[in-house]
């Protein structure tokens, strides 16, 4: 349990500590950060299940699946999450997206009630109401609708969900997510490049920063 309570701990503070590093690639597009992600990312998961060698395995769990076609919902739903986190972090709506992540748990545990048939003990009904007031409470205090907070909370409970119920591991469902985003990313990537819009090499900082968002 310590150990968990650890893991959880850190995942937290380097998710609170992501919007120093799109930050730093502020003057981008986010569709050129969110393209070179992906790319970056894709190669990053190749690297893995190569030294781990577990491309057998992998090709093995790709067969199991009954509707390979569902395998592009998630894709969207973590593509989407990625462009509109990061357009919105740079568009100085920082509040709205912690908002997101404060609503997401909430989002995963009514979708694990009402479609994985869990059951909530009474303490954490508790938990999950009071998590709910406070949550109500930012939202009455930000005094707008918070459309960008309900986006990201969604995508990623239902990205959750979809992951839980499928048979790949993390990297393995990630590499796949990454390789059918690629399409996309790629297309975007040579049409800036052709038009001469492209960040990518214009300094050896911005080049840097983009393939460590691949990593991250």
């Amino acid at each position: 349990m310590k150990r968990g309570v650890l893991l959880a701990f850190s995942a937290y503070i380097f998710w609170g500590l992501h919007p120093i590093y799109w930050k730093m690639l502020k003057t981008i597009p986010a569709i050129e950060i969110v393209s070179y992600r992906v790319f970056w990312s894709c190669i990053f998961f190749i690297v893995i299940l190569s030294m781990r060698q577990q491309w057998a395995v992998f090709y093995k769990k790709l067969k199991s699946l009954e509707k390979k076609w569902l395998l592009f919902l998630p894709a969207f739903l973590i593509g989407s999450n990625w462009l509109t986190y990061i357009w919105a972090v740079n568009a100085d709506f920082i509040l709205e997206t912690s908002m997101g992540y404060f609503i997401c748990p909430l989002l995963s545990v009514f979708l694990g009630v009402l479609v994985l048939k869990e059951k909530l003990r009474l303490v954490q009904w508790i938990a999950v109401v009071l998590a709910g007031i406070g949550v109500l409470a930012m939202t009455i205090i930000y005094g707008q609708f918070p459309w960008i907070s309900l986006y990201l909370a969604g995508t990623w409970a239902f990205y959750g969900l979809l992951r839980k119920k499928s048979p790949l591991g993390a990297v393995e469902g990630l590499f796949l997510e990454t390789m059918v985003l690629s399409i996309f990313s790629l297309s975007c990537i040579f049409y800036l490049t052709n038009a001469g819009e492209g960040h990518f090499l214009s300094s050896w900082s911005i080049s840097v920063f983009l393939i460590g968002a691949g990593i991250i």
